[in-house]
């Protein structure tokens, strides 16, 4: 193993510790009443996942020397909204899935009405989150950046996505159509998660930004396509949740409509497209960019 990369998971791991002691003192404890919506809305947050839109947040706000207190506080806001959609993602009325990092989904573990309330509250706890504390150094920011994760998870975000996911179930989408709807699904709270990091910081420049908005939309599509490709390959087991889900539903992926071996090639594209973007940042940007290698190249 290279140093640098041996140096990178020492850093991802850091984070990743980092942002589970974060979020278990955000989240009620489980104690608190109404007890079982707590202790379900820890359940559905912590031990598990990747923590991949805190990362971002975290290399991102390297470039504006954002200060760890505020990223960790953007960082477990977007988690939360992340949560929350794959808590009603899950659910009978959405995908119906049993399974979500490698243990029962918040509706099988707990109930339906439950599992509906756990995302309502982890929706409404991230924007406390947001509005609470000095996130950045000006009041009009901090603000923008309350309306960044709102837009980010609404109806032309993420929700929306969500709806155009559903709407095409049984049909066949053109590349540019699937685009589209990842974007606002996957990809939507993915470019959220990279400005908000970049915005707690006070060297926040314009010129950064632009490439960073443009880095993190190749980064939120890469990690769809990727997505895609390992739940064609990959096992149930691996992947903590089921494999094949979406092809057995009728949902169009990349998979399904260019074939396996061309969405891993488009992969790489964005992969190279993430890396362009960040051209002119420096070193200040190799989180960054070891994260866009990190998206593509991941195994799970």
């Amino acid at each position: 193993m290279k140093i640098a990369e041996t140096d990178f998971q020492a850093w991802m791991g850091s984070v990743q510790s980092r942002m589970e002691t974060a979020l278990a003192s955000f989240l009620p404890a489980a104690h608190v009443a109404p007890a079982r919506l707590h202790e379900a809305m820890r359940y559905a947050t912590l031990e598990g996942g990747k923590r991949v839109r805190p990362l971002l947040a975290f290399a991102a706000g390297e470039l504006s020397e954002a200060p760890r207190e505020r990223l960790e506080a953007v960082s477990a806001a977007v988690e939360m909204i992340h949560a929350y959609s794959l808590v009603h993602d899950d659910m009978p009325c959405m995908d119906d899935d049993v399974l979500r990092r490698g243990k029962p989904t918040v509706h099988v573990e707990y109930d339906e009405a439950t599992a509906l309330l756990v995302g309502d509250a982890l929706q409404s706890l991230a924007f406390q989150i947001i509005t609470e504390g000095k996130l950045a150094d000006r009041a009009e920011r901090q603000l923008e950046m309350a309306h960044l994760l709102a837009a980010a998870a609404g109806s032309r975000g993420m929700a929306g996505g969500q709806q155009i996911d559903l709407d095409a179930t049984g049909k066949t989408l053109t590349v540019p159509e699937l685009e589209f709807m990842h974007i606002h699904k996957t990809g939507a709270l993915i470019r959220a998660a990279v400005l908000l990091g970049f915005l707690c910081g006070d060297q926040a420049a314009g010129e950064e930004r632009v490439k960073l908005d443009r880095y993190a939309k190749a980064v939120g599509l890469a990690f769809q396509v990727v997505d895609d490709v390992l739940d064609h390959d990959a096992s149930t087991a691996t992947l903590g949740k089921t494999a094949g889900k979406d092809s057995k539903q009728g949902k169009p992926t990349y998979v399904s409509i260019l074939g396996i071996a061309a969405a891993r090639s488009l992969a790489g594209e964005l992969r190279a497209q993430a890396h362009a973007a960040l051209d002119g940042l420096g070193g200040r940007a190799a989180r960054l960019a070891q994260l866009a290698d990190f998206i593509v190249l991941r195994k799970f």
